[in-house]
């Protein structure tokens, strides 16, 4: 079997995923599943209102799952394939995670056509943080700065 054979297939069950999300009532269209040396370890699929959860979105259940069944915090080796472009939070928690590549389907476009749309998003980290749409007040810093402080020093930190 060649590998592109194996990239539909590992997207065929990314996209599998949101089509059963969606027929079973859990939660959005979206599916995600993460492979490693040719073989799915994790799947997630969107369930934000079956478990009152907003950063339950597909790629970050995988993300989780995986991470989980590596035993790691991080998905060196590993590729994610997701039935849509990622959100700005998705898009953020894979990069923390650090697979090796990512493939999607569905465009952010194709998402904001059926109301789900990131763009204001997107456009509000552009924005300092006192002008956002969301009243943001920065507090209590130079408190704050002793666990940085802290963790700089650190001989216990595992660094990521």
């Amino acid at each position: 079997m060649c590998a592109t054979t194996n990239k539909n297939e590992f997207m065929q069950e990314a996209i599998r995923l949101s089509i059963e999300n969606v027929t079973s009532g859990q939660g959005g269209p979206f599916g995600a599943v993460i492979v490693k040396d040719g073989k799915i370890i994790a799947r997630g699929a969107n369930s934000v209102t079956s478990t009152n959860d907003p950063t339950a979105h597909a790629e970050v259940v995988a993300i989780r799952n995986a991470c989980k069944e590596l035993g790691s915090f991080q998905l060196d080796g590993c590729e994610i394939y997701t039935s849509c472009e990622p959100c700005p939070m998705c898009l953020g928690a894979i990069y923390w995670a650090r697979p090796d590549k990512m493939y999607f389907a569905n465009t952010k476009k194709d998402a904001a056509d059926i109301q789900f749309d990131d763009q204001f998003i997107y456009e509000e980290i552009e924005i300092p943080y006192t002008n956002r749409k969301l009243e943001t007040v920065q507090m209590m810093r130079d408190e704050a700065l002793e666990a940085f402080r802290l963790w700089s020093e650190s001989t216990k930190k595992i660094e990521y």
